[in-house]
């Protein structure tokens, strides 16, 4: 299962829209994502499981990149 993650590249740094980043992980779990986070120093908005539909969709852009395939 692939994950959207949307995130602040600081974890101190109050959502702004303008500023939200987004990642793509592969995981189990939403659990899995956020341990695989863990390490990183950003401020997590959103994480959202990804159906066919979506992922296809995020897929045909040229920044899709799924973090830890």
């Amino acid at each position: 299962m692939v994950y959207k993650v949307l995130y602040q590249e600081d974890a101190l740094e109050i959502p702004v829209r303008e500023h939200t980043k987004s990642l793509y992980v592969r995981a189990q779990t939403e659990r899995e994502v956020r341990q695989f986070l863990k390490e990183r120093n950003v401020n997590i908005e959103f994480i959202q499981l990804l159906n066919d539909q979506h992922l296809a969709y995020e897929q045909q852009s040229e920044f899709f990149r799924v973090e830890n395939d």
